[in-house]
């Protein structure tokens, strides 16, 4: 279900790529692995304002007053919103409709079972494109305090390479084909053009897929290069 990517390029080349500049310089680092679990900031290119690249933390908070971030976050993550039903849910349609972005990336990680009937433990599978190309993810984002951004990634039904990749969900992020970025961030798309986008936007592009050392329910460093090497189905950990 897309709770892991990896941003491993350069910001120069991020820059040169986007046409756009990064919020506040020092706070970006190239990542490998990431897990939403953990929020981290995601790296972003908001409706509002998309020649800046915005720092945002994983995980969609409400508008409430009297929130309590520290335990909001014990009892729901909105790591990934389903794009299908984004305009019908209480959290997400108001920023579906109002701030869209495209999430930075050039990786992610999704859960595979190698046994048909889901028993045993799931393998992480690396996917991207040829050449690890950067790519964007539709996203949806809140605003606090005027420095202090957060954002859910959108997410659809898998296709038949992702079915059989995330093949227990059978869900894929809404990866953005670079002909529907713009259409995304566009301040008057349409509910129909929202919901177009979620069926019929992914991007046209090839993805490829391996397995990774499995890092699920392990403690160790993840955010490093080796973390993305591929290795056999039901890998050991590493040997430290």
């Amino acid at each position: 279900m897309c709770y892991e990517t990896s941003l491993t390029k350069e910001l120069d080349f991020i820059e040169d790529y986007t046409d756009a500049e990064i919020l506040y310089y020092g706070i970006y680092e190239p990542y490998y692995h990431v897990s939403g679990y953990t929020h981290p900031n995601l790296f972003c290119l908001p409706m509002e304002d998309p020649s800046n690249i915005y720092p945002m933390e994983w995980g969609l908070l409400p508008h409430m007053a009297d929130l309590d971030i520290i335990t909001y976050r014990k009892d729901y993550n909105n790591l990934i919103a389903r794009g299908e039903t984004l305009l019908q849910s209480k959290l997400y349609k108001e920023p579906a409709r109002q701030r869209r972005c495209l999430i930075l990336a050039d990786g992610f990680f999704e859960p595979h079972y190698p046994n048909d009937n889901f028993g045993g433990k799931a393998v992480p599978k690396y996917c991207y494109l040829e050449g690890r190309k950067l790519f964007c993810f539709a996203g949806i984002y809140n605003e606090f305090d005027d420095e202090y951004w957060n954002v859910s990634l959108v997410t659809t039904d898998a296709n038949d390479f992702f079915s059989k990749i995330n093949n227990k969900e059978k869900r894929m992020p809404l990866v953005l084909d670079p002909a529907f970025e713009e259409e995304w961030l566009r301040k008057d798309l349409s509910d129909k053009g929202i919901l177009d986008l979620v069926k019929y936007g992914f991007i046209k592009d090839e993805f490829k897929a391996h397995s990774v050392v499995n890092f699920y329910k392990c403690d160790f460093n993840t955010n490093r290069p080796e973390i993305l090497e591929k290795v056999e189905e039901n890998p050991n950990l590493f040997n430290e």
